[in-house]
């Protein structure tokens, strides 16, 4: 006696790809944005508040040494402005250009983008969320670096809430670079020294008198993304600022920073599917 399928004699499809399709569980939507750009902000804030207090210490005493140093050779006008902006503005490349290069540099060598690649959260919030995070870290060293400079070379205070504009613009622009050469470099060691690098052209270029640099040099001051960060913070210091030039300088801090958090942002998503 022959045995008939069940599935011949009831005339239905095979029971296993129906189960299947009906046990098959849709995939968790992605996060949006800002939600996401939250969350990885107060995990790394969290984070750099334990583990970067003592780096950020050392952060305002380098910028607070160099102030010092650099006073018995300048007296004030012009290069006195511009040595305390610069290392004023010195102080946000040391965390949010070189930690943060170290930080993608260690996180891609050591696996880390992969445990992000398995989350819903959008690459931008990652990139956004760190760089705004180290930016952030860097307020209190910033405004006792400037209080400090401005007592040293006795210039006004009155207009220091320019501080309020150029720290996260000026702190967009060098953590998006710092992020997109930690993601871009090929090796661990590579992007410590590009951050190094990057930390050292910020304080070559940004504390001294651009005046008194080669044509060569000026046009790499330039280039660097932290300058028109201290050009602003300068002028402010000014009996009367141009405000005009100053919010020229801002406007381009920030085309500048968006440029670098999109290529961090594109940085990451080719690390992070290789």
């Amino acid at each position: 006696m022959s045995v008939v399928p069940v599935q011949a004699v009831a005339g239905a499809a095979p029971a296993t790809g129906v189960r299947d399709e009906e046990e098959a569980a849709p995939l968790a939507p992605s996060a949006r944005l800002v939600p996401a750009l939250v969350a990885v902000y107060r995990a790394q804030l969290s984070r750099a508040r334990v583990a970067r207090i003592p780096l950020l210490f050392v952060a305002t005493f380098q910028s607070i040494g160099i102030m010092v140093l650099l006073r018995g050779v300048v007296d004030g006008g012009e290069p006195a402005r511009s040595v305390v902006s610069g290392s004023s503005v010195l102080v946000v490349a040391f965390v949010a250009l070189n930690l943060l290069a170290q930080y993608f540099g260690q996180l891609r060598a050591g696996g880390g983008l992969d445990h992000y690649a398995t989350l819903p959260v959008p690459p931008a919030a990652v990139v956004l969320g760190a760089a705004a995070a180290y930016a952030s870290f860097t307020v209190p060293g910033t405004v006792v670096t400037a209080v400090t400079g401005c007592v040293l070379f006795q210039l006004p205070m009155s207009h220091l809430w320019v501080l309020a504009a150029v720290l996260p613009l000026a702190g967009a622009a060098l953590a998006g670079l710092g992020a997109a050469l930690g993601l871009l470099a090929p090796r661990q060691e590579l992007a410590t020294l590009c951050g190094q690098l990057g930390m050292s052209a910020a304080l070559l270029l940004g504390v001294l008198p651009a005046e008194r640099m080669p044509g060569v040099i000026g046009w790499a001051r330039d280039l660097l993304p932290s300058t028109y960060g201290v050009e602003a913070l300068a002028r402010s210091f000014d009996p009367h600022p141009d405000w005009v030039a100053v919010g020229a300088d801002l406007g381009v801090c920030a085309a500048v920073g968006v440029l670098s958090l999109a290529v961090a942002t594109w940085a990451y998503r080719r690390a992070a599917t290789r």
